[in-house]
Formats: C-alpha cells, structure tokens, sequence
C-alpha cells in the first residue's frame, strides 16, 4: 500500500488542475494589472483590455460573439442566472412553466425548486435507461405555458450527451427558451451555440484547466434577461460587482488552450477511457456501465461494482493514491444514492454502487494501467469483508 498523497487522478469532472500558462497568466495579473476594469484612467483601461481579450477567448471557445459573453464565478451562477433571469420576462408573458430532466446537475434540479415555490409548474423529465432524453418525450411535455426548457449537453456522472440541438429544435418551433448546461462538455468536445441552437449556455472554467471560480454565461441577443443581482452595470447591466480580472484572464488563457487541443486531446482520451473500461469489465465479474457507451463525452466512464458500496472502494483506492469519485463533488458527503443513476430507473443499490472515473490532459497510459493492476484485488477484498459482515448479523 501507498501514502495517501495521490498520484493518479481520475476525478476531472469535478475539477481539473490548472494549466501552467494559467497559473503564470493570474498570477503576472495579480502583481502588473491592479485596475478596475470600469474605471476610465489607464489602469482601468488595461484591466478592460484583459476583460475583452477573455471574453473574445470564451466566445471563440463555443461559436459566439464576445458581446452576448456574461462572466460569472462558475457555472452554479451561470444556471442560476439563467434560469432566474429569465422568470420576469416569461411571467410577464403569462408562462409560469419550466421542463427539465431528473439527472441535471443539482444547481439547476434546486433552482428549478426554488421556482416551484415561487408559484412555477416544474417538470423532470425522466430519461431512458441510456440516460438520453428522445425529442419525442420532450416535446409531448411542452405545453402553451412552458416558457423554458433547461436540458444540460453533457452529464456530470455519467458523461451522456443530450441530443440539444434536436431538443432545441423543437422548443424554438414552439417560442420556448431553451438553456442548456454544458459546464461538462466545453472544452471536451466541440461545442457551437449557433449549431446547438439554443437560447443560453453555461459553461465553468476549472473544468478545463481554468480558474475555479470562473464561469460564463451565453445569451442569444433576442433573450431578455433580467439581473439576478442588483449593483453597477457590469456585464452589460447582467451581472453587478467588480470582475476578478486576474481569474478572468486565466479563463481566457484557458479557452485558447481548450480549443486547441480539442481534437486530439479527445480522440486520446476515449482510446484510455476504453481501455479502462474493458479491462474492468473482463477481469472483474459483476460490473456494468452506466449510461449510452455510444454517447458521452471522451473522458468519462461510470461503474458499477456489485455487492460492494462505491463510498468503500472510493476511499480504498485513494489510499492507493488513486483520486476517483462517486458522483458529482457538489452532492459529496450526501447518503442518498445518486440521482443521476437513480432519475435512468436504475436500483437503489446499483446506484449506491457505481464509481465515476473521469480522465483529462494529464492522464497516461500508465496511470491507466496502475488502476487495472489495483482495482481487481481491492474489489474482491471488499466483496469478501461485506460477505463476512452480512453473515455476523
């Protein structure tokens, strides 16, 4: 057995280390550029600069125009925006209705709550046993007072690709807003606002090598949307407060470099992500995938183990030095098996016993080969302790 200090890391999804040209980027912002970006003397104006050169970084990223860009510190505030910005506008036009899935990140599963008691008609719609939801569930949802459709583009937990630019589709046929959350699949695989056909998207920088606390949000130009919170007018009157230019120049960076690496970065990944799967699936018996293996994003593979707790194998292979995940880092410490597995109709305990291995830049094929070494042994020790303890009771 190892130290606890980890030396793989397969848990992307929640967080990917920054790149170095970003830590050198926040860093030389911190120390040369002290301005505020609304002030109109020179500092202000440099700090602007770095501003525009990051949104038109992001902008490029997705297909968009760097003015319909608003910055926010992640994309928990790029749903929140999305979603509560959108309430007066659409209530002023007498739509109170909002259809979403079962499997959405939690930051739009509880926004989407809190708009229930506002007085909303919330809809989650439930996917098939792939995780997708068909365009022909949708659209028998929509109703006359559906004023928005949120359905994220790439799962968290399970890496699922949502067809969103069928969905959208039909919500634009229908003069329905469509937001998608697509914090998993930006920078992972191409994604254009314009071929997508949506009406908003969020996007998070640390899941591409950016700053944590970083985020943005895209707003077709015809969308009204009012400001979750009130103050100066920064980000075209969309969201108040003085910008964290050093972070946002980071995001920045972190664009340019996301959008270079993304075709071989991708094509790499799914080859590792493959390797590891089928390794885990012929050396170990009782495991299963989770979700559609032909539609998800490259890096992304999630597990079950049975007669095992996933909670239990998580902490024996970090005490390999192995970094994996049992599900969204937002719902961490949670006893309630996951939502994600649980919203496909999968059992509660098949879905207490998955485990999420989410890959990056950084991965190799060592690395790959180190949790195929391990993994065998810690499973059938887990599965020999839970054997003996449920005899003893």
């Amino acid at each position: 057995m190892t130290d606890r200090t980890v030396r793989i890391y397969f848990d992307y999804n929640a967080t990917s280390p920054p790149a170095p040209e970003v830590i050198e980027c926040v860093a030389r912002l911190m120390r040369e550029e002290p301005g505020n970006a609304s002030s109109i003397h020179a500092f202000g104006q440099r700090a602007k600069a770095v501003l525009d050169d990051a949104r038109t970084a992001v902008a490029r990223l997705i297909g968009a125009e760097p003015g319909e860009v608003i910055f926010t510190s992640g994309g928990t505030e790029a749903d929140n925006l999305a979603l509560r910005g959108a309430v007066e506008a659409l209530e002023a036009g007498g739509r109170r209705r909002l259809v979403t899935s079962a499997i959405e990140h939690e930051a739009i599963l509880n926004t989407a709550r809190a708009l229930a008691r506002r007085g909303w008609e919330v809809v989650e719609l439930r996917p098939g046993p792939g995780g997708i939801i068909e365009p022909e569930v949708l659209a028998a949802a929509l109703t006359p007072g559906t004023g928005l459709v949120s359905i994220m583009h790439a799962n968290n937990e399970i890496g699922t690709i949502q067809p969103v630019a069928d969905l959208a589709a039909i919500t634009r046929e229908a003069g329905i807003w469509f937001h998608t959350d697509a914090v998993q699949s930006v920078g992972r695989i191409p994604v254009s606002v314009r071929d997508l056909g949506v009406d908003m998207l969020s996007l998070s920088g640390h899941k591409f090598a950016g700053p944590k606390g970083t985020g943005a949000l895209w707003v077709r130009r015809a969308v009204r949307l009012s400001s979750a919170q009130t103050g100066g007018r920064q980000e075209r009157n969309r969201r108040a407060g003085t910008e964290n230019v050093p972070a946002l120049g980071g995001l920045g960076v972190a664009a340019t470099l996301a959008a270079g690496r993304l075709a071989g970065t991708g094509a790499r990944l799914a080859t590792l992500r493959d390797r590891l799967e089928t390794s885990i699936l012929t050396t170990i018996d009782g495991t299963a995938v989770n979700g559609d293996p032909g539609r998800r994003v490259p890096n992304t593979s999630n597990i079950s183990f049975d007669g095992i707790e996933a909670e239990s194998l998580l902490i024996a292979l970090d005490l390999e030095g192995i970094a994996v995940s049992t599900g969204s880092a937002c719902s961490s410490g949670s006893l309630e098996p996951s939502h994600v597995l649980r919203g496909m109709g999968l059992p509660d305990a098949r879905a207490r016993n998955s485990i999420r291995f989410s890959l990056g830049p950084g991965t190799t094929d060592a690395e790959v080969d180190e949790v195929v070494r391990v993994l065998p042994d810690l499973v059938t020790k887990l599965r020999r302790l839970g054997r003996t303890a449920a005899a003893l009771r």
